[in-house]
């Protein structure tokens, strides 16, 4: 779908801007953050950039440190493709699309689509669904490229690939780069495979940005990971740092590594090895193989509740936590409503952690499947609690789930193990009832209220 003269004109105006952010950023930052809200018709990017503008009226805050970090430490090429292809592309562009498309079909249009290239994995981490499938399952570069064209027509284009370890595929992921300018692409990567030849390639491409998952320190991440891990990691932030390259980090918290990711040393570390983001997720007993007793306690999770907010405050690095962070998203963001997951056996899933599907990208299209009983289950049900601090249908409210999978008829897309939604949902009952009474005392001590429009 090409661009119409609207969107032409908003691409062509932001692009002057950029060029005049890049003559003086200290000065011109907080005036184009400005312009960013009042032109943000869809109220998609308002309450971030509203959020970041406040912060830089003070130039020694964290935010305005970030910032400032983005002009020198990162390449001018990468940071300028990376923030048209999201400010202007995905945003600006983007999101009227979406809601033009969910407006005509009734259903939701994902911001971002997140997709497994392949299931095989170099490494075999405790607690991973994805070591289970082995290295069988694999998406072939042109259905990769059929979602990310029928996407684009509908107007998403962010692309997350997952796995199995996605850098398996690293041909084929710069081949979709080249093929897809327009788009930004980031990649949840052990980063084991990244070289030299790898940053280079990313540099030449400049759309492209690796999300590193790191479980803590070197004996945590390497208990999980297997030895060696976490220097492999740090050789890899090192490249991509000397090279002034985008890279963030991606933790998942559990009863055996909390307090070490949500520590002040960890967050300092992640900074110091160039780290911009941080995202953070809870585990999630999925799977055959997975470890009940590896789930966060409540007094956890409320630990990485604060923390995180307070970081928020004093450091110089973008975090999100996708279950504690649901009332600025009003809620669970799967099933299409922000997102939603492809496997590498083509299944197309509400959430990486829901492994129940009714359609496949090898039988329908996106707009199909997002029309599918399923995906209307999700969209109706959502919000899944009033308090979003239990936004998800799983782990805060496994009863939703059950009745979701079992009132559309999905099925298990678990290809060696299938696991019957209420067996999964049950290992999550008692969580979700140890949770409830935190989350409902902080949600009564005061919240934020979502507006953005889904």
């Amino acid at each position: 779908m090409g661009r119409t003269i609207s969107e032409f004109s908003k691409a062509f105006v932001v692009k002057r801007v950029l060029n005049y952010m890049d003559s003086n950023p200290d000065k011109n930052i907080p005036l184009i953050l400005n312009w960013l809200q009042k032109h943000d018709k869809g109220g998609t990017i308002t309450n971030q950039v509203g959020a970041i503008r406040n912060a830089m009226d003070d130039p020694e805050s964290n935010w305005a440190k970030l910032v400032r970090s983005l002009w020198e430490d990162i390449d001018q090429g990468v940071r300028r493709t990376l923030f048209e292809n999201l400010v202007i592309n995905a945003s600006m562009i983007g999101s009227p699309r979406q809601i033009k498309a969910m407006e005509a079909n009734d259903c939701n249009v994902p911001w971002a689509i997140l997709m497994d290239p392949t299931s095989a994995c170099n490494l075999h981490c405790i607690g991973c669904w994805a070591a289970e499938y082995g290295n069988k399952l694999n998406l072939s570069l042109e259905e990769l490229d059929s979602i990310i064209q029928q996407g684009k027509a509908m107007g998403t284009y962010f692309y997350i690939y997952s796995g199995g370890e996605p850098l398996v595929r690293k041909k084929d992921i710069i081949t979709l780069c080249e093929r897809h300018p327009d788009c930004a692409f980031l990649a949840f990567t052990n980063a084991t495979l990244i070289d030299e030849e790898f940053a280079d390639e990313m540099l030449r491409v400049k759309n492209f940005a690796p999300a590193i998952s790191v479980e803590g320190f070197e004996d945590a991440t390497d208990s999980r990971r297997g030895a060696g891990t976490y220097q492999a990691v740090s050789r890899a932030m090192e490249i991509l740092k000397r090279k002034k390259l985008l890279f963030g980090i991606s933790c998942c918290y559990t009863s055996a590594n909390t307090e070490a990711i949500g520590s002040e040393a960890f967050f300092d570390s992640m900074i110091r090895k160039g780290a911009k983001f941080a995202w953070f997720f809870t585990y999630m007993p999925v799977g055959a193989d997975a470890v009940p007793e590896l789930l966060a306690t409540p007094a956890q999770r409320e630990f990485m509740y604060h923390q995180i907010r307070e970081f928020r405050k004093s450091k110089p690095i973008f975090t999100m936590d996708f279950w504690n962070d649901g009332e600025f998203v009003g809620g669970c963001i799967a099933g299409g409503r922000a997102y939603l997951h492809i496997n590498a056996n083509g299944d197309i899933e509400p959430c990486a952690f829901i492994h129940y599907s009714d359609s496949n990208i090898r039988e329908k299209t996106l707009l199909e499947a997002y029309k599918s009983p399923l995906f209307q289950a999700y969209r109706k049900g959502q919000p899944f609690n009033e308090n979003m601090l239990r936004p998800c249908p799983l782990l805060d409210n496994p009863e939703r789930l059950v009745e979701i999978v079992e009132g559309s008829g999905a099925a298990s897309t678990d290809m060696q193990n299938p696991e019957n939604v209420r067996c999964l949902s049950g290992k999550c009952e008692h969580a979700a009832k140890c949770w409830a009474p935190a989350a409902d005392r902080l949600w009564e001590k005061g919240h934020y209220v979502s507006k953005i429009r889904r």
